[in-house]
């Protein structure tokens, strides 16, 4: 009689940034054809946003629990982030438990449960089920570190915000540099709870995930792995922008909101390679009136070609008469499918809030950055972009929270024509290649995935 393959579930925080990326690595572990995989979404998603398993194998299972609440207004509405946060464990709390037990008494029990690591109380579920758990980290290996060391007390933030920061296997850094939410740390106390309640229990897991490939923070993955195991196991992208080796896995599978895809790649299709600089700063970031002036105006003075997604809740920022002004050089979206725009022979920049997600996605498709961070981790990602990568440059800021005009058409110019420019999309391109050779056959992190399921296996059969 054949062994029943190991079952494994996944669970993320329900945000569009955290939920894709394991829908990726869900994916991935579903195509080595050894685990019964689930992955268990919010089952508002299906109402909510763009939802499709293309790309999946017959071993990836899709299950729903309610969380009770509207995607799009959750995670965007911070005016009660310490209501949503409660809510949301309460929900999943009383149902991820009844679908573990539904699929023990089915004859398919779960043996490993993999969460986001900003709901580390989901190892209490799992060990109280007697299943193995493991965080998943949607951040870069520096954030990790840095939130690390201000929870164990040893980082101490100086009072002027010229002083450098010095922490192991990091570059040095200035305050600025760090998360906001450790140099501001009154802005958004509950979220900042949040990420450093990331680290309470991991002494307890089984194994901690990074969504991030060895050679792209090598210094700092080899620090980390000194103070807990971990594997990376990243960039967790589709295939096809890759390795290519998930036939048909062409998007992540979810959007919270609708892409206009034919406006966007028909307007790329009509101009020239690397003519377009792509500006988008994600889900969540909401520029001032003032900033979103300046930036628009600067866009426009800086001669090149923009594609510039606005969410609909922030159009109304745009200055008056800036649309038809702008008609001949830009073309203002609601939303649109990044990864098919990156991977565009037009797109010469991205212009971008440095959220991990993007930036990997830009780091994976070779394109260089304009560095315009808003808040948390993105401040730390701006500075790997800029000084180790140095794959971008950061929209100089006077007093590092606004920027001008000048100072983005000038930015544009200097990546998009300049010498600048040759040289951040050369690095780009060879950070690319190895983004690709991490996760191709026999690479660094597909390596990690297969030790992942062996032991998965292994342990599976004690």
């Amino acid at each position: 009689m054949e062994a029943k393959q190991p079952h494994i579930m996944l669970i993320a925080y329900p945000a569009q940034g955290h939920i894709n990326p394991l829908l990726q690595f869900a994916k991935r572990l579903a195509s080595k054809n050894l685990l019964q995989v689930t992955l268990v979404a919010d089952d508002a998603t299906v109402t909510t946003s763009s939802f499709s398993t293309q790309g999946q194998t017959n071993s990836l299972n899709i299950e729903y629990i309610s969380y009770g609440f509207d995607m799009q207004l959750g995670v965007l509405n911070l005016s009660n982030p310490d209501q949503f946060i409660a809510h949301h464990k309460l929900r999943v709390s009383q149902n991820l438990p009844k679908l573990i037990n539904k699929h023990k008494y089915s004859g398919h029990p779960v043996q490993v449960l993999v969460y986001d690591s900003v709901m580390p109380w989901v190892l209490d579920i799992a060990k109280e089920l007697g299943l193995k758990g493991a965080p998943f980290f949607t951040q870069s290996c520096a954030v990790c570190a840095i939130y690390f060391h201000m929870l164990q007390g040893m980082l101490n933030i100086p009072e002027a915000m010229t002083s450098l920061v010095s922490i192991p296997s990091l570059p040095l850094l200035d305050a600025r540099d760090l998360p906001s939410l450790v140099y501001d740390m009154g802005s958004y106390p509950s979220i900042l709870d949040v990420v450093l309640d990331q680290f309470s229990n991991l002494e307890k897991t089984d194994w901690i995930l990074f969504n991030n490939f060895d050679a792209l923070e090598d210094k700092v993955a080899e620090w980390l792995s000194n103070q807990q195991p971990i594997k990376t196991v990243g960039p967790c992208i589709p295939s096809m922008f890759l390795d290519k080796r998930l036939a048909g896995d062409k998007d992540y599978g979810l959007s919270l909101f609708k892409p206009d895809v034919e406006a966007c790649i028909k307007w790329l299709d009509a101009k020239d390679a690397a003519s377009v600089v792509y500006v988008s700063f994600g889900s969540m970031a909401n520029l001032g009136l003032d900033q979103m002036e300046e930036l628009a105006w600067g866009l426009l003075n800086s001669n090149s070609f923009f594609l510039w997604v606005v969410r609909e809740s922030e159009q109304s920022k745009l200055p008056k008469k800036f649309m038809s002004e702008a008609a001949k050089k830009g073309l203002v979206v609601s939303w649109c499918p990044q990864l098919q725009v990156l991977a565009h022979k037009a797109v010469g920049s991205f212009m971008t809030h440095c959220g991990w997600n993007s930036t990997l996605e830009a780091l994976c498709l070779g394109v260089p950055m304009l560095a315009m961070p808003q808040w948390t981790d993105q401040t730390t990602n701006a500075k790997y972009i800029v000084d180790v990568w140095q794959t971008g440059i950061r929209v100089k800021a006077i007093d590092n929270e606004s920027v001008t005009k000048e100072d983005v058409a000038k930015c544009v110019k200097d990546v998009m024509e300049g010498t600048t420019g040759k040289a951040l999309r050369a690095n780009a391109i060879r950070w690319k290649e190895l983004a690709v050779e991490a996760m191709s056959e026999g690479g660094s992190s597909d390596k990690n995935i297969d030790e992942f399921i062996s032991e998965i296996k292994l342990t599976s059969t004690c």
